[in-house]
């Protein structure tokens, strides 16, 4: 529903809160009053925040045998490959931000892939598509997730690949149980099994999503992790799994090929960062979004936001226009660098973000926003974050893209390849123009904040678009609200939608704004008056993991997304 008139909105805001007492709205809450949905976890010896509690399990089971944080969180997200396939998996890109204590120093990873060399824009178009597609054959791009984990292990494992993958094994060999949001995701999902026989093969039951509390087994993506475990990533880039991969897509006619997998190459980046009030916080450099959080906390460092009342209207349109701001960039310019000359300096630049600033008007929603000039959607993912006893700490996040990829399981696999290339732009002119070998704009971004030279909070927000504005928000309820770690995930939060993208859609009426129930309807009435349109709906408001170290007693405090299935455990 879309509310177009700020007379109607009290009255509609009323109802709905009488006829359902659990959506009451928070009110005008003062900071400290914002209920946490359940304690943070503690420990000092290792810390695991997933997005399902086996995963977690199976990362803390890594830290204890004497894993350190890469092994567990290579393990973990092995185990979410099996538990939970409609947002992650072998066929889907990772990037990671590793903090490692011993070098004082932030790596940064990047195993995106890239588009085939067979499949050309010229291909494209001769078709008459007008954008990319979101299934089928045409948005597959090389999966990196693979090539990431041995990367992570390469330069900093120290347990063996198959001591790693054991736990994913069992889970896919022995079968688990679904739980109830998992469930309902799978459910959106079963459609696939009628388009692409080999999927409703591999993820679902009788021709049906399996129900929550029902035992999942997936035995085929068993062998495969097996056969990583023995035979490292080669067997899935130029051996047996490569050659699974490029027989099925020949067949079903996707331009994949095994000279695609075998040319593939995850780079290792140097994280970009800014300064928020005294917090350094770190993103991985275009072609991913996170760039786009380090521009938006340019633009509000400016403001006293705490002075504005936490989802307050007047706080809401703040941060929501210095979305506005940083996605307009984003559209522009955000694409794979070794395709692009991307502003990136200037963009992350203070003075760029004072001259952009004048841009925001306090009291009205802009509707038509160009890119700057810097010269002087719906996504399934999963977070995951692991920190161990020598202070090392891993943010990580690995994404089919949308829920289950492009729908394609390869033969033999029991896994689904991603359609990440749905993201590219079919304009030649356009930076993140589809070409051969180019990697696409990318939406999943870890993140990282340090303070004083040392480690403070590795975290994420998943889902798409929702990503780098939910980052901003969490980061605001920690560091101008000063919330507890729980409370700044716990907060009700907006999503804005409608921005212009890199895929060619271009903002001309201001987009809308979705707001989670328990913001306030003096919030809600505020922001139609500054012209915002204003829409309720369930869910998309991201999901969320953070790991805080706190120096001064030597602890880690962990908290897990209350709108998901996960949680976090330390020992």
């Amino acid at each position: 529903m879309c509310i177009m008139s700020s007379r109607l909105l009290p009255v509609l805001l009323i109802l709905r809160c009488f006829l359902c007492p659990s959506l009451l709205p928070a009110g005008d809450r003062i900071i400290g009053e914002i209920s946490a949905t359940r304690s943070e976890a503690l420990g000092r010896n290792g810390m695991a925040a997933t997005s399902h509690p086996l995963a977690t399990l199976a990362a803390l089971d890594i830290l204890r045998k004497g894993g350190n944080a890469v092994d567990a969180a290579i393990a973990a997200n092995a185990c979410l490959a099996v538990l939970e396939p409609t947002s992650c998996g072998l066929g889907g890109d990772l990037f990671a931000l590793v903090w490692w204590n011993d070098k004082q120093r932030l790596h940064g990873l990047n195993a995106g892939g890239r588009a085939p060399m067979g499949l050309t824009l010229e291909d494209l178009r001769k078709t008459g598509l007008e954008r990319m597609p979101e299934r089928g054959p045409l948005p597959v791009t090389v999966p990196g997730c693979v090539d990431g984990w041995f990367e992570l292990h390469q330069r900093f494992g120290r347990l063996s690949m198959e001591e790693i993958l054991a736990p994913a094994v069992r889970y896919a060999r022995e079968g688990a149980p679904v739980p109830p949001v998992i469930a309902s995701y799978w459910k959106s999902g079963q459609l696939l099994g009628r388009l692409y026989p080999e999927f409703g093969e591999t993820f679902l039951v009788d021709g049906r999503a399996p129900q929550a509390g029902e035992v999942f087994r997936n035995p085929t993506l068993a062998q495969t992790l097996e056969l990583l475990a023995a035979q490292g990533r080669d067997v899935f880039y130029r051996g047996e799994l490569a050659d699974r991969i490029d027989a099925y897509c020949r067949r079903v006619g996707c331009y994949l090929r095994r000279e695609d997998l075998a040319a593939h190459k995850s780079t290792w980046e140097e994280p970009v960062s800014t300064d928020y009030r005294g917090y350094r916080v770190w993103e991985l450099p275009p072609n991913g979004q996170g760039v786009v959080v380090l521009q938006m906390l340019n633009l509000l460092e400016a403001y006293d936001l705490r002075s504005m009342g936490h989802n307050s209207g007047k706080y809401l349109h703040h941060l929501i226009e210095a979305k506005k701001l940083a996605f307009a960039d984003r559209a522009r310019y955000y694409a794979d660098p070794a395709f692009s000359d991307i502003p990136l300096r200037n963009l992350i630049s203070k003075e760029y973000a004072s001259r952009r600033r004048q841009l925001i008007n306090p009291e009205r929603a802009s509707r038509i926003l160009f890119a700057g000039d810097p010269s002087l959607s719906r996504g399934d993912t999963v977070y995951l974050t692991v920190a161990d006893r020598d202070h090392n700490m891993v943010s990580l996040i690995q994404s089919n893209y949308l829920g289950f990829g492009s729908g394609l399981v390869p033969d033999g696999t029991g896994f689904g390849l991603q359609d990440r290339g749905a993201l590219f732009s079919l304009d030649p002119h356009h930076a993140n123009s589809y070409a051969p070998g180019k990697r696409p704009f990318h939406t999943i971004i870890p993140a990282f904040v340090s303070k004083d030279g040392r480690p403070y909070l590795s975290f994420g927000v998943m889902g798409g678009d929702m990503q780098p504005q939910g980052q901003v928000q969490v980061l605001c309820n920690l560091i101008d609200f000063q919330m507890s770690l729980q409370e700044a995930g716990d907060a009700p939060r907006f999503r804005h939608g409608g921005s212009s993208s890199p895929t060619g859609d271009f903002m001309l009426d201001g987009g809308y704004v979705t707001l989670e129930s328990g913001i306030a309807p003096t919030a809600l009435r505020d922001l139609a008056a500054r012209g915002h349109q204003v829409r309720f709906e369930r869910g998309g408001f991201g999901g969320y993991q953070a790991i805080l170290y706190d120096t001064k007693n030597d602890v880690y405090w962990g908290a897990s997304e209350s709108r998901n299935d996960g949680c976090a455990l330390g020992y």
